[in-house]
């Protein structure tokens, strides 16, 4: 009995300590997301335009991606983001070969903006207490390689 209540007493800690000592990423404060993003060898820089949502411009290698806050209060308390990025030179892509991507591949979607430029979003849901940390690095991880592989679809490199 005495060594089933220690047992017992062992699991609860673990299980008290592993959510408790996580870090929680939410998308109320766009520093803490421009530093994840910077911490995977982007250069982030915040826009705050006058009463909108902000967002954040991260560049790479010459490629550029946007982080945009959405679901917001009055352009505050943000709860969701949308990663954004697009060609503005690739317009002969055809809509076949988007539907393509979009069948073969998950977790970003790519379509024809209202100017008929393929692009690719992909949406991160930090609503209530927001995920760990890691998470959010991992994230980051699988948009970047989305970002490469869709460079190398609509590019053909």
């Amino acid at each position: 009995m005495r060594k089933m209540a220690g047992y017992c007493a062992a699991g609860l800690a673990l299980a008290l300590a592993s959510p408790a000592s996580a870090e929680l990423i939410d998308a109320r404060s766009p520093k803490t997301i421009a530093a994840l993003i910077e911490s995977q060898g982007w250069q982030a820089e915040i826009d705050t335009p006058a009463g909108e949502p902000p967002f954040i411009k991260a560049r790479r290698n010459g490629e550029l991606f946007v982080a945009a806050f959405m679901n917001c209060t009055d352009g505050k308390n943000c709860k969701t983001l949308q990663f954004f990025f697009g060609f503005t030179d690739a317009k002969q892509v055809p809509l076949e070969k988007i539907n393509e991507w979009n069948r073969d591949k998950r977790f970003a979607r790519a379509y024809r903006d209202e100017e008929g430029d393929p692009v690719l979003a992909m949406d991160v849901d930090l609503d209530f207490r927001g995920l760990p940390r890691e998470n959010v690095g991992e994230l980051l991880n699988t948009w970047t390689g989305l970002m490469d592989s869709y460079r190398v679809f609509v590019r053909g490199e």
